[in-house]
């Protein structure tokens, strides 16, 4: 599935042009219920994306706002292939869905991780630690197909064109020593291995940077190749997971980034910690 045209964006797309085009025709979502005999609720959640549109849904909906016939059949198309089935609905039950799927849509990723190497960056073994340690219930199966996943979505970085990664980690996602220091020295040898990589920025915060802006909140930030889609900010906690759109909010963690990187050491210096902090492992 070529990136750009995965159900997850195209869903995006689609709800964010019904919004569009309500807006335009100067109803309101009650107006709509009313008109469609449903619920406001139920359109609420359609423009949100919190659940699925169906093509009837569409067609009710854009012949409600007098819309143009052409962008009718379009939008009517856009959600038939919003509703097709992807590689990462198999793994539903153990990882949000839409994430993987926006993930595997965007051209950049930027990401701040204060407590354990990003998921895109870590190797097996360091998964499997990671996994027992946080989620010490799941079944040997679980932990296989979290695995299975984890390599899936690590794919993107190998891609034509690769997915561009520009993840600022702390100095404790290296010291910490997940599945002790054997599994910790085979992860900073893949960290300085994927260092080099032009598609892989990585820069290290040293604890000698002190405080600084959002060191206890990771979060991710996605951008995608066609002007149309907007970047989002994505930010998992231990219940759910939040998406942010809005302009003002995906500018404030744009701009929380770069500050990040600016505390960041340079590309040579990073590489030089995660090297020191692997020998002073053996």
């Amino acid at each position: 599935m070529s990136r750009g045209e995965s159900p997850t964006l195209r869903k995006r797309r689609l709800v964010s042009e019904l919004r569009r085009l309500r807006e335009a025709s100067g109803l309101t979502i009650e107006d709509v219920g009313e008109r469609l005999e449903c619920s406001a609720s139920k359109i609420s959640r359609i423009e949100t994306g919190r659940v699925g549109v169906t093509p009837r849904d569409v067609r009710d909906m854009l012949t409600a706002y007098d819309a143009d016939p052409a962008l009718l059949d379009e939008l009517v198309q856009l959600a038939r292939q919003a509703r097709r089935k992807a590689w990462w609905d198999a793994f539903g039950d153990i990882a949000p869905g839409k994430y993987v799927g926006l993930e595997a849509d965007a051209e950049r990723v930027r990401t701040y991780q204060g407590l354990m190497v990003p998921g895109l960056l870590q190797c097996e073994s360091y998964t499997r630690a990671l996994i027992a340690d946080v989620s010490p219930g799941s079944s040997a199966s679980e932990v296989d197909r979290r695995i299975e996943l984890r390599r899936a979505r690590q794919a993107l970085l190998d891609e034509d064109p690769p997915l561009r990664l520009h993840a600022v980690v702390d100095e404790a996602a290296l010291r910490r020593l997940v599945g002790g220091p054997a599994v910790m020295a085979e992860q900073l040898a893949k960290l300085s291995e994927m260092g080099e990589r032009e598609n892989l920025t990585i820069p290290v915060i040293p604890f000698t940077a002190g405080a600084y802006s959002a060191m206890d909140s990771p979060f991710v930030l996605l951008s995608f190749s066609d002007e149309q889609d907007r970047d989002v900010v994505y930010l998992e906690t231990t219940r759910n997971e939040v998406y942010l759109e809005q302009a003002s909010e995906v500018l404030r963690y744009a701009e929380m980034f770069s500050r990040l990187a600016t505390a960041a050491l340079d590309a040579g210096e990073s590489a030089a910690l995660v090297g020191r902090v692997a020998r002073e492992l053996s």
